[in-house]
């Protein structure tokens, strides 16, 4: 199962999402504090576990 590591900086924090194999699959958006970047991921995982698939022309 993949999981959500939280990134420190000097101005904040960030979070990638790694599936299995250790690849990061997504990022985040920068977040000012921890307490805000917790709740994008909690935002991600109730939104997208069953996001449709749409592709886009260029």
């Amino acid at each position: 199962m993949g999981k959500f590591v939280i990134k420190a900086s000097d101005s904040g924090c960030h979070f990638v999402l790694k599936a299995d194999n250790g690849e990061v699959i997504a990022t985040s958006q920068h977040y000012k504090s921890k307490e805000s970047c917790k709740k994008g991921i909690e935002s991600v995982k109730k939104n997208a576990p069953d996001a449709e698939v749409v592709e886009e022309e260029a």
